[in-house]
């Protein structure tokens, strides 16, 4: 068929043409953004789950549902070793600027971007005694606020002003974390605090994140308090049902339609991971000759459907590992997919566990594995163990 007319798109936080399966979360957002507004307590969201399953496709459409609420948005991705001041600032610097037009008193912008900067040039990693950073922003920074060189108590008082520019407005501001588990440590508890804090006060400001499945742990350990701070929501593969409707209705708006067979053979290759769903389709649609598609058709994609996720999706991930890393998860793999205990793969290399920590920890840094539970480890990347397990010793 025309590959020009070809819906599907597999791509990284690249939202899908029907995005089926996640009603239930996107209600609960729209209940948090019409609390929010309207003064009401409500805790912020994280979403959770392996890569591939749509966290960051979700997370762009609660904020594109923010912004339809005339909210401003910020937006960043956490890095490992990387403190969230700057990437903070800059997310509110923007969120700010979709309001400012709104706003009826400038001076009140102005004094928010002045705390905003003093903010932002406390910076730990900044030049020392540099005065000025690169937020394009003209106003002279604020002495006294929010640049205590203490993040918590920083990042309170930035939030509190930003909130307050909203409800000037009747909105809110919604600052949107991905990789969400990379935060350091001590930043995600200077974090959870100043969100504990404006919960209390009822400023109309949400932290929305969206990580690995041991984010919730990660939350907990720098706050216990964090376990009532957020709402969590695991997001999934997708049931039967909503694995067909999201390559049925892109389809049929192209006057295409699949038959039983080549729905239940892409059900599955595909396993319901939202992001295999859109690589199986794609190339599903190039290889099939005209509607209606077939299980014959399938047959002939898959393999070729597999050696794209190969070398992009599994592929690119195992070769950000040393030698020693991916020796580690070809031990791991060897195991099984479940997450398997750590004193399991030490056998498995007849290594002593201590001697493994290296590696392991590499791994988790990478976003490769992850604790599921102490002791335990799993892949982050779904069916990772099968690659693995495919390729040459």
């Amino acid at each position: 068929m025309d590959p020009v007319r070809n819906p599907y798109a597999p791509g990284a936080g690249q939202r899908p043409p029907e995005l089926a399966g996640r009603d239930r979360e996107i209600q609960q957002f729209e209940v948090v953004l019409e609390r929010v507004a309207r003064a009401r307590p409500e805790r912020s969201m994280v979403l959770t789950g392996l890569r591939g399953v749509g966290k960051t496709v979700l997370l762009n459409t609660f904020r594109s549902m923010a912004l339809q609420k005339l909210w401003g948005t910020g937006k960043l991705e956490a890095r490992p070793d990387q403190s969230i001041r700057r990437p903070v600032a800059n997310a509110l610097h923007m969120a700010v600027r979709e309001l400012a037009p709104r706003h009826r008193a400038p001076d009140r912008i102005d004094d928010f971007l002045g705390v905003l900067k003093a903010f932002a040039l406390r910076d730990p990693r900044a030049p020392k005694g540099a005065t000025s950073v690169n937020l394009g922003i003209d106003v002279p920074a604020t002495r006294g606020r929010a640049d205590s060189g203490d993040l918590e108590v920083d990042l309170t008082e930035l939030f509190s002003d930003a909130a307050s520019v909203a409800a000037d407005l009747g909105v809110g501001i919604a600052l949107f974390v991905d990789e969400m588990q990379d935060i350091p440590a001590l930043d995600v508890s200077a974090l959870c605090a100043a969100c504990h804090e404006l919960s209390q006060v009822g400023g109309p400001l949400i932290v929305v994140g969206a990580g690995l499945p041991h984010l919730p742990s990660v939350l907990s350990a720098s706050k216990s308090y964090s376990e009532r701070l957020f709402r969590y929501a695991r997001i999934d593969r997708l049931d039967r049902d909503a694995a067909d409707q999201a390559l049925i209705a892109p389809a049929e708006r192209e006057d295409v339609i699949f038959k039983q067979d080549a729905l239940d053979a892409l059900y599955a290759a595909a396993d319901g991971y939202p992001y295999f769903v859109q690589a199986y389709g794609k190339v599903t649609w190039d290889v099939a000759a005209a509607s209606p598609v077939t299980a014959a058709d399938v047959a002939v994609a898959a393999p070729e459907a597999e050696g794209e996720l190969a070398v992009g999706f599994f592929g690119s991930r195992y070769e950000r590992a040393t030698p020693a890393e991916r020796e580690y998860m070809r031990a791991m793999a060897a195991i099984g997919d479940e997450p398997v205990p750590t004193s399991a793969v030490a056998e498995e290399l007849g290594r002593k566990p201590s001697s493994l920590s290296p590696s392991r920890d590499g791994l988790i840094k990478k976003g490769l594995i992850y604790s599921s539970e102490r002791g335990l480890i799993a892949f982050t990347v779904p069916h990772f163990g099968k690659f693995l397990r495919a390729q040459p010793s």
